[in-house]
């Protein structure tokens, strides 16, 4: 009976060894001579797996997306800021914080599996080639070039290329009775970090900065220059939905509002030099009252700004708890020219405080859906409900007490105005209908959107054209049935939103945020603060 069990083990085992272990050749058919292993034995493992497999697997393998691969998990296993860049997508991720890229000088969208032109760089390739807004392009370089397969990095792949290259486009034109064909010599194309800056109010200047890049601080000193020019004796800085970007353009910033002496920001590593940096009082603003406007998504360089203002007094931060980043990240280009971004240091406002958020190395699901959880708590609606995760306490240079651990908590809370949103809103916002619709808009009726040359006249005129109960009836013909009740109470924001994205297509950005953001509820209490707040570090002018 035992020896029965024994023959019926041996088989079992046979039988786990063959599926779990595969078929094994025999010592005489392994691949590799003594040679072959005697130079491998001086690579390193990760080395000799992908040469076995680049010589010997069964079939033909892709060995630079095995490694590709492979560096991005390696990456993955640190915090969840290191990164891994492929070499086929480091221009773009480069372009991102330059100042200028190669193309053809367009903004576009894609609408019905078309790309149509919404607005040509002035002075640009494009403008110099007779491109036009409101046109199609058909072909590009005589093939076709519609359809599903037309996506906005396609688009941008296809018409951003070496400066100097040319590239031939098929347009179809409003009036025109067939497809026009115009060749375009690529150019360099400036990348803008400043959305917009304006006088807001009388006295006030608004600036909206959409990210920190290589021309950040010389946009930021020309729109302040300008706007003390035309009266401005009190500043908004608008770092809201900003991600940060390069280091040295938010201490540059950051310099025009301090005194000497004063720490904007230090940082330090394992193997990172302690770095300080410290104002050097040459800051043509250092008595401008001040309003610095952050939300959850503002995070990095926007964090390095909001606390050097907060810590050193000097003005007031505005709005939601900020996104918690406090790494800081260096970038090492590979031979291959791939390149891998490296969490090298922490960086520290100037009271000590580290605003990184808790994060376990190679664990990012719950780093990644903490702005979720943020809202399910009711955060953003409600400052009792926020959870700081650093309990330890700080004190700014007038001894206010701040924390860190978890984004800079604001000096005061601004939640989401959600008054007017109702279900209906939310679905018809959600479909994108009410950017569709504005497009839509100012494509059918651009010659006479055309006499209008400034936001306030053309304001007026489309408070005149029923704005509301026509995109009512564009949304039902999409399948969104009308809710009358949930329409009324979400009337006057529809209109709004409806304006401005009709003006931004038809006049640009910098119109768009004079209408965007002057009834804005974080904007207006920011600029009561200016009006009857004491902001330390400054000095009151009023308004």
């Amino acid at each position: 009976m035992k020896d029965k069990v024994l023959v019926i083990l041996i088989v079992v085992f046979a039988a786990l060894s063959g599926m779990l272990g595969g078929l094994l050749l025999s010592g005489s058919r392994r691949a590799g001579s003594a040679l072959m292993q005697e130079e491998l034995s001086t690579l390193g493992k990760y080395d000799q797996v992908l040469h076995y497999i680049r010589s010997n697997y069964v079939d033909s393998i892709n060995a630079d997306s095995i490694n590709d691969l492979t560096l991005m998990r390696l990456m993955s296993e640190l915090d969840p800021h290191s990164a891994y860049i492929p070499a086929k997508d480091l221009d773009d991720v480069n372009t991102e914080l330059g100042s200028s890229f190669s193309g053809i000088g367009i903004q576009f969208v894609i609408r019905r599996d078309t790309v149509h032109v919404v607005e040509v760089v002035s002075g640009g390739p494009s403008e110099r080639a007779g491109i036009k807004a409101g046109d199609r392009i058909v072909t590009v370089d005589d093939s076709l070039f519609v359809g599903r397969t037309v996506t906005n990095e396609r688009v941008m792949h296809t018409l951003r290329g070496k400066k100097g290259s040319t590239v031939r486009l098929g347009i179809a034109r409003e009036g025109a009775a067939e497809s026009l064909t115009f060749t375009i010599t690529r150019g360099d194309i400036p990348l803008h970090a400043i959305d917009a800056a304006f006088i807001i109010r009388p006295g006030v200047g608004m600036i909206r900065v959409s990210k920190f890049s290589e021309t950040t601080y010389t946009e930021f000193l020309n729109a302040l220059a300008s706007l003390r020019n035309q009266g401005a004796r009190n500043y908004v800085i608008d770092l809201r939905e900003n991600g940060g970007g390069l280091m040295d353009q938010v201490i540059y910033m950051a310099n025009e509002f301090l005194r000497r002496g004063q720490t904007i920001v230090y940082s330090e590593g394992r193997s990172y030099e302690r770095f300080d940096a410290i104002a050097d009082g040459t800051g043509r603003f250092k008595n401008a009252p001040l309003a610095v406007l952050i939300d959850e998504y503002s995070a990095s360089a926007s964090e390095i700004f909001a606390g050097a203002m907060q810590d050193n007094d000097r003005g007031i931060v505005v709005g939601r708890r900020s996104f918690g980043k406090g790494l800081v990240q260096q970038q090492y280009e590979l031979t291959d020219h791939s390149a891998i971004r490296l969490t090298v240091a922490r960086y520290y406002t100037p009271s000590g405080r580290c605003i990184q958020k808790p994060y376990r190395l190679g664990e990012q699901d719950d780093y990644l859906y903490d702005l979720w959880n943020r809202y399910e708590h009711g955060e953003l609606d409600n400052r009792d409900s926020i959870r700081m995760q650093d309990s330890t306490v700080y004190k700014t240079i007038g001894g206010r007490t701040v924390y860190g651990g978890g984004g800079i908590m604001p000096d005061v809370f601004v939640p989401r105005d959600t008054s007017r949103y109702t279900a209906w809103y939310n679905l018809v916002s959600n479909r994108s209908y009410t950017i569709d619709f504005a497009f839509q808009y100012v494509d059918q009726n651009r010659a006479r959107l055309s006499e209008y040359t400034d936001y306030q006249s053309l304001e007026q005129y489309l408070l005149r054209q029923d704005l509301v109960n026509r995109f009512v009836a564009y949304a039902d013909e999409r399948g969104v049935e009308p809710n009358r009740q949930q329409i009324d109470k979400s009337a006057p924001l529809l209109l709004q939103h409806l304006v401005a994205y009709i003006i931004r297509d038809a006049l640009g950005n910098e119109a768009f945020f004079q209408i965007w953001l002057r009834d804005d509820t974080m904007v207006q209490r920011a600029i009561e603060a200016l009006q009857t707040e004491h902001l330390p570090g400054s000095v009151s002018s009023g308004l």
